[in-house]
């Protein structure tokens, strides 16, 4: 077999897709509910985030921090597709920015500053690999521009 052709990976016969997008559909529910000790639940210990590992803490700083500069986060799922142990969903995520993020999560652009109690509405698209029914791996394309825009924090790009 040549170096550029990939192997098939085969998946166990079953309801493993349908039970992996199951898992995420739950994870998402809890999050938009402000549980985040029932959203970190669906994270394996070691999970990793845009490939570096930040076990569940390091989740748990991200969502809390969310949670204060977005009070009103939320994700809805508008198309969710599985294959083995990988879920793709792509989200409408909107939020008003109501608080001060302390962390550097979303490229630290919103780190100490002050909040514009603007609203926002953007797509992003989760990558999800799953281990034993939990999230091992994360990693997301979100529109930071967009929103970035609707908080009125940057000009629109010409």
């Amino acid at each position: 077999m040549s170096p550029s052709v990939a192997k098939a990976t085969v998946c166990p016969r079953g309801d493993l897709q349908e039970r992996n997008k199951a898992t995420i559909r739950a994870q998402i529910a809890r999050r938009n509910a402000g549980d985040v000790p029932g959203y970190l639940s669906y994270y394996t210990e070691d999970v990793s985030n845009f490939g570096r590992v930040v076990g569940r803490a390091g989740i748990e700083r991200i969502v809390r921090d969310s949670l204060v500069t977005f009070p009103d986060w939320n994700m809805t799922i508008e198309e969710i597709v599985a294959e083995c142990d990988v879920v793709v969903a792509r989200f409408t995520v909107t939020g008003t920015h109501l608080g001060m993020a302390k962390t550097s999560k979303d490229g630290g652009l919103l780190k100490d500053v002050p909040p514009t109690g603007k609203s926002f509405s953007v797509q992003h698209i989760h990558w999800y690999r799953l281990r034993n029914g939990k999230v091992a791996e994360h990693t997301a394309n979100r529109d930071d521009v967009g929103m970035m825009v609707q908080l009125g924090l940057i000009k629109r790009p010409t």
